[in-house]
């Protein structure tokens, strides 16, 4: 191999790493609860997908959950949570965001409802700046069209 090609090829072997390290993080998988509260952790959810029957939601409300349905339309900006009554249901509808939206994160949560409210308060209870959850996202912010507001970070 030539001295001017070496430089190609580490440029093309990191391209290579690079796009295949972006595919592990993308796209849609079944999380338990320890693997949902390490991964939020770095990348808190911009919604969550009420996929479960119209009974199970009444009898079990989740707040500012959006309720899943064919014609769905969301503008995902961060990891994507669906919650389902089987984690069968919550794989295949976390399938059909991730081919709708590729590139995104979209994890299903394993043991439905119970694991997700364990998630939730167990983050929500970390001390400040260690906290993924530490503000509130308005309902219907995750769906497309004229965003409510705008999270501006000042770093400093």
């Amino acid at each position: 191999m030539t001295r001017l090609a070496r430089p190609f090829l580490r440029a093309a072997l990191l391209a290579v790493a690079l796009g295949a390290a972006a595919l592990c993080h993308a796209g849609a998988s079944l999380r338990n609860e320890t693997q949902l509260q390490l991964a939020l952790r770095s990348s808190p959810p911009c919604c969550v997908i009420d996929g479960r029957a119209e009974a199970s939601r009444q009898a079990r409300a989740l707040a500012d959950a959006l309720v899943y349905r064919k014609d769905l339309k969301i503008n995902p900006i961060a990891t994507i949570v669906v919650v389902a009554d089987t984690d069968a249901q919550a794989l295949a509808i976390a399938e059909v965001l991730a081919s709708a939206h590729p590139g995104k994160t979209v994890l299903a949560v394993e043991g439905g409802v119970a694991a997700w409210e364990v998630v939730a308060s167990a983050i929500a209870a970390e001390p400040p700046g260690g906290r993924a959850l530490n503000f509130v996202i308005p309902k219907n912010t995750c769906e497309q069209g004229a965003p409510l507001q705008q999270l501006r970070t000042d770093p400093k």
